[in-house]
C-alpha cells in the first residue's frame, strides 16, 4: 500500500520517533533486549516503540511491564485463559490482569527477559499483542452476547475479526497502519442496546434497515482526551456489512495520510474532520473506495437502554444459558483465571466473553448444568447478583500502575463503593466510573456518576480529589456528561457521594443491623485465598521461564535526597517552598491562579513561560510541543523549582 503522509515541518517528539524506526521494528530485537536487560535499552525502544507490540514500561513500576493484549469482540477461550493464568502466576504477588474497557486483557508484573518466551506461548494459543499501543488501532469491540442473543440482529463477531486482520496483517504487524496520528477506536455493533459505546469510538458501525435491508449506519470522530471530549457524529453512510472492512480501511487511509501530526492534543480524527468538513471527508471516502456510498438509513436499530448482562440469561440456543459473571473493577488474579477456565470447560463451551463494563459472560450452560454452575465457590467473588453500586462500578488502572494517573482508583473504588452498598438501599443499579486522569480511560462521561482524578488543596496540604460528572446517558440517545463538581478530596468523598445518590438517585439509609459485608466488591489478594489454587494440581504447566540475566537485576534504590528550598516568583509574588512541590502548588498555596486540567504533563493547559531559574520535571511534559518548548515554556503541574525561579505574570 502506497503511503503518502503529510509531515509538518516541525515534528512532535512522538512523530520524530516514529520517522526515526517504524514501531514495529523492535519485534526482531526481542531477544537482544530481554539478555541486555530494560535498564541498557535505548530510552525511547524502552519508553515508546515497545507499545507497538503491546509491551508498556510503567515508570512507577520499573522492572515491571504491562502487556496489552489483542482481543476483538472480548472472545477468548478457556485455553487462552489458562495461557495468561500461567504467565501472570509466574509473577506472584506482583502479577495480575486487568479487563479493560475495550474488552481485552492487560497484565501486569510481567518482566521483559520473559517477553520472547512469552510471546510464543502467546502464539501458541492463538493470542497477540501486536498494534496494542501507541499510535494504532485499539482492540475493536462489539456486543459481548453476539451469537447467544435471541433479539441481536446481527453476529459481528466474523466483522469484528476481518478489521482485525485487515489491520494487523493477520497478527503479523502491518506498517500501513501503524503510523497513524494518534490512537484510534473501532467498534461494530449488532444488537439493539448499544453495547459497544458506540459514541465514544472513531469508527462505529451500528445496525440499521433500509430498503428492508440491514446493514449499518457509520458513526465517525467520537474520542476522549486531557483537553476535550467529542461524541461520535453521523457520516451519513450506510452500508452493507460485506463493505465493513472496506470502509474501515478507506477512513483509517485517509486519516494515516491527512490527519494532524503538529499538536498531539488535535491529532484525532474529529479534528481532521472538523477541518474538512463532512462533505470532503466523505468524499474523500467514496474516491479511496471508487464507488459512490449510499446515504444513511432514516434510523438505526439502538432501541433499547444499555444491558449489563450480569445474572443468568437464556440464550437463542434452546436449552442453553449464558452466566454474565461481576469482576470488581476488572481485576483478576492468576486462580481466578486458572477457575473462570475451568468453569467454561466444565459447564459451558470453552468460552468466556469480556465486557466493556469489565465483567466476564460464560456461555452454552445448558439447563441441567445451571444450578452446579451457581453453586460454585467461585460465584462468591464474582457474583451473578452484585449490590446496586457494585454491580455498575468501573475503574482504569489508577496511579497504581499508570504514570498519568493523579488517584488511586480501584482498590479506593472497591472499599467506598462496598460502604456505600452497605449504608444505602437504590431502587437500581447506579453506574458509577473512576478514571484517575483526564485522559479519561475509565470513561467518566458516560457514566451517571462519573469521578475524575485530579489535585486538590485542603488545610494547607495537597491531597487527592476528584471533579465529578453526571447526567453521561448509554443506549438510545447517548450522551456525555458534564462537570458538576470540582476538586473535592477523595477523603470527602463518600458523603458527597451519598447526598447525589439520595438527592438524584432514590437512595435511602439501610437498617445498620441489615447491612451485610459486600466482600465481592474487594481487591485485597485474599479473595483469591478461598478459591481452589489450581497451580497445584498436577496436571497444570506452570509457566517457568528462564531465570533473569544479571543485566536485568535492579540495583537497590538510592536514599531520597532531603528537599532543598526554593523560591518561586510569579504574579507579583515570592512564594517560598521546597523543590518537592510543582509549580503549580506553589502557585495555589499563594492563591494564585492556573489553570491545569490533567496535572500530569499531558494536556498542556498549566503551561507558563520561564524567565529565570532551572526546572526540574517529575515526569515527561507531554503535553508540550517542540516550539513552545524552545520559547522557554514549562508546565507547571510537573516541574519543580531548582532554587529560585521567576515566571512570566
Amino acid at each position: 500500500m502506497t503511503t503518502t503522509i503529510n509531515l509538518p515541518e516541525k515534528l512532535n517528539k512522538f512523530e520524530r520517533y516514529k520517522v526515526e524506526k517504524d514501531g514495529l521494528a523492535v519485534k526482531e530485537e526481542l531477544d537482544h533486549f530481554a539478555q541486555i536487560g530494560w535498564e541498557a535499552m535505548d530510552e525511547t525502544d524502552l519508553t515508546q516503540r515497545l507499545k507497538w507490540l503491546g509491551i508498556f514500561f510503567r515508570p512507577v513500576t520499573p522492572g515491571k511491564f504491562m502487556l496489552r493484549l489483542r482481543m476483538p469482540h472480548g472472545c477468548i477461550t478457556s485455553g487462552q485463559m489458562r495461557t495468561l493464568a500461567e504467565i501472570v502466576q509466574r509473577y506472584g504477588d506482583d502479577g495480575n490482569a486487568d479487563i479493560t474497557t475495550r474488552q481485552n486483557l492487560q497484565l501486569r508484573g510481567v518482566r521483559l527477559e520473559d517477553i520472547p518466551d512469552i510471546f510464543q506461548r502467546l502464539e501458541q494459543a492463538g493470542l497477540t499483542s501486536i498494534q496494542s499501543g501507541m499510535d494504532n488501532v485499539r482492540n475493536i469491540t462489539g456486543s459481548p452476547v453476539a451469537g447467544l442473543d435471541a433479539d441481536e440482529l446481527i453476529d459481528t463477531r466474523g466483522l469484528v475479526r476481518k478489521v482485525q486482520d485487515m489491520i494487523t496483517n493477520n497478527s503479523k504487524g502491518n506498517p500501513s497502519f501503524t503510523n497513524l496520528p494518534r490512537k484510534f477506536n473501532i467498534a461494530i455493533a449488532g444488537c439493539r442496546d448499544n453495547s459497544v459505546h458506540a459514541e465514544i469510538n472513531d469508527i462505529a458501525f451500528v445496525p440499521a434497515y433500509k430498503n428492508k435491508k440491514l446493514g449499518f449506519n457509520v458513526l465517525v470522530g467520537g474520542f476522549f482526551s486531557a483537553k476535550r471530549c467529542a461524541p461520535a457524529i453521523p457520516l451519513n453512510v450506510w452500508v452493507e456489512p460485506l463493505d465493513v472492512v472496506a470502509i474501515s480501511e478507506a477512513i483509517l487511509v485517509i486519516f494515516r495520510d491527512h490527519g494532524s501530526r503538529a499538536k498531539r492534543h488535535q491529532s484525532r480524527l474529529m479534528w481532521l474532520i472538523e477541518e474538512w468538513g463532512m462533505e470532503k471527508f466523505r468524499a474523500a471516502i467514496e474516491a479511496h473506495i471508487g464507488c459512490d456510498l449510499e446515504t444513511e438509513a432514516e434510523k438505526d436499530e439502538i432501541l433499547w437502554d444499555k444491558r449489563d448482562h450480569i445474572g443468568v440469561h437464556a440464550q437463542k440456543q434452546p436449552g442453553l444459558n449464558f452466566v454474565g459473571v461481576h469482576i470488581p473493577v476488572g481485576r483478576l488474579f492468576a486462580a481466578e483465571m486458572f477457575d473462570l477456565a475451568r468453569l467454561a470447560d466444565v459447564y459451558g463451551s470453552g468460552e468466556i466473553r469480556l465486557t466493556v463494563e469489565q465483567n466476564a459472560i460464560i456461555p452454552n450452560i445448558p439447563d441441567s448444568r445451571l444450578g452446579a454452575f451457581l453453586r460454585e465457590p467461585l460465584l462468591d467473588v464474582f457474583s451473578v447478583e452484585p449490590k446496586p453500586l457494585a454491580r455498575a462500578l468501573v475503574s482504569c488502572t489508577g496511579s497504581q500502575f499508570c504514570k498519568f494517573g493523579l488517584i488511586e482508583t480501584k482498590n479506593q473504588a472497591t472499599a467506598l463503593i462496598d460502604e456505600l452498598d452497605q449504608e444505602l438501599d437504590l431502587p437500581k443499579p447506579v453506574r458509577m466510573h473512576f478514571t484517575g486522569c483526564p485522559n479519561s480511560c475509565g470513561q467518566p462521561q458516560v457514566a451517571d456518576i462519573g469521578l475524575m482524578g485530579t489535585k486538590a488543596r485542603k488545610d494547607g496540604k495537597t491531597v487527592e480529589a476528584v471533579n465529578i460528572y453526571m447526567g453521561g446517558t448509554v443506549g438510545k440517545d447517548a450522551k456525555l456528561g458534564e462537570c458538576v463538581q470540582q476538586s473535592v478530596p477523595c477523603e470527602d468523598l463518600k458523603d458527597v457521594l451519598k447526598g447525589l445518590l439520595t438527592e438524584n438517585f432514590g437512595a435511602q439509609p439501610r437498617d445498620p443491623e441489615c447491612s451485610d459485608s459486600v466482600t465481592g466488591a474487594r481487591l485485597g489478594r485474599h479473595r483469591s485465598a478461598s478459591l481452589t489454587m489450581v497451580a497445584d494440581r498436577q496436571d497444570q504447566q506452570v509457566f517457568t521461564p528462564p531465570a533473569p540475566t544479571a543485566a536485568a537485576t535492579t540495583a537497590p534504590a538510592e536514599p531520597a535526597a532531603p528537599p532543598k528550598p526554593a523560591v518561586v516568583c510569579i504574579a507579583g509574588q515570592a512564594i517560598e517552598g521546597d523543590d518537592s512541590q510543582t509549580i503549580l502548588e506553589f502557585a495555589e498555596q499563594a492563591g494564585v491562579a492556573i489553570e491545569s486540567s490533567c496535572q500530569s504533563g499531558s494536556c498542556g493547559t498549566c503551561k507558563q513561560k520561564l524567565l529565570e531559574g532551572d526546572i526540574s520535571y517529575a515526569g515527561d511534559p507531554d503535553g508540550l510541543e517542540a516550539d513552545e518548548q524552545e520559547a522557554g515554556y514549562i508546565l507547571t503541574c510537573i516541574a519543580h523549582p531548582v532554587g529560585r525561579v521567576v515566571l512570566t505574570d
